[in-house]
C-alpha cells in the first residue's frame, strides 16, 4: 500500500517472531541541500521520519538494517528478558510527525544501549536524532544529541576498529569536527580537521573527505579573521 512518498510492507520481528508493519521510503528523493555533518534537507518530506522500525506487537525498535540482522542470542535474550510482561506504548501509523519520529529513535537508542551496541552505531542514532531536532527547529535538543555524537564517535575512534560498514576512521575525525563546528566550537573543529588536512592518507585515499575537511577548515580561518578585526 503507498502512501505518497512512503510504502508499507510487513517484515517478521527479530525478537517476537511476529510479521509486522512497517513503513519504507521511496529511494527518489529531491534533496535541497545537506549540511557539514550529512544531514540531508529534503524538498516537502523528511524521509528521517521513517528510519526507524519499530515492532507493533513486542515495541523493538531499530533501523533497517538491524532490524533485518541476524542478532547474537544473548542479545535477543536481553531484550526478551526486558519486554517480558512489558507493553510498549509506541502506536503503529503510517504518517509519522517529530513525536512519532523521535519517539522511535528513542527506542532504538535504548535498545542498542541495553545490548550494548558498538559505539559507532549508537553515535550514528544520536547523530540521525539531532537532524530530527535540526528540522524541527529545536536547538538545544538538537546540541544535546551532537553531543552525545561526538562523545561516543570519539570513543570508539578508541576502541573499535575501523571501517565498521561504510564508516571509515576519517569519516568519524571529520564527523566530530563537523559537529563541533555546529557547536560553534571552532577550536574544536580545528583540531580534528587539522588531523586529516596534516594526514597524506587521507589526501590520497579519501580525496573527497579530504576537500570537505580542507574547505571547512578555511571557511574557519576566514571565520576566526573577521572576529579579531
Amino acid at each position: 500500500m503507498a502512501v505518497g512518498n512512503t510504502f508499507l510492507v510487513e517484515k517478521i520481528c527479530p525478537i517476537c517472531g511476529k510479521s509486522t508493519r512497517v513503513i519504507k521510503t521511496r529511494s527518489r528523493q529531491i534533496v535541497e541541500r545537506t549540511d557539514e555533518d550529512f544531514c540531508a534537507h529534503y524538498k516537502d518530506f523528511n524521509p528521517y521520519y521513517y528510519t526507524i522500525w519499530v515492532c507493533e506487537h513486542c515495541g523493538y525498535a531499530a533501523d533497517e538494517k538491524h532490524f533485518l540482522k541476524a542478532m547474537p542470542e544473548r542479545s535477543k535474550k536481553k531484550i526478551e528478558e526486558f519486554l517480558a510482561g512489558r507493553a510498549i506504548g509506541f502506536q503503529f501509523v503510517e504518517t509519522r510527525g517529530v513525536p512519532e519520529a523521535v519517539a522511535s529513535f528513542k527506542l532504538a537508542i535504548f535498545y542498542a544501549e541495553l545490548i550494548n551496541a558498538p559505539l559507532s552505531h549508537r553515535a550514528g542514532l544520536y547523530l540521525e536524532l539531532a537532524w530530527l531536532f535540526r528540522g524541527s527547529d529545536e536547538k538545544e535538543k538538537e546540541e544535546q544529541a551532537m553531543r552525545k555524537a561526538i562523545e561516543l564517535y570519539d570513543e570508539s575512534l578508541m576502541t573499535e576498529r575501523y571501517p565498521v560498514g561504510m564508516l571509515t576512521d576519517t569519516t568519524v575525525i571529520y564527523l566530530i569536527g563537523a559537529l563541533y563546528y555546529r557547536l560553534g566550537d571552532l577550536e574544536s573543529t580545528t583540531q580534528y580537521l587539522s588531523r586529516i588536512i596534516s594526514d597524506n592518507d587521507s589526501r590520497i585515499q579519501e580525496r573527497k573527505l579530504y576537500e570537505k575537511a580542507r574547505a571547512l577548515w578555511q571557511d574557519i580561518r576566514a571565520e576566526k579573521k573577521k572576529q579579531q578585526q
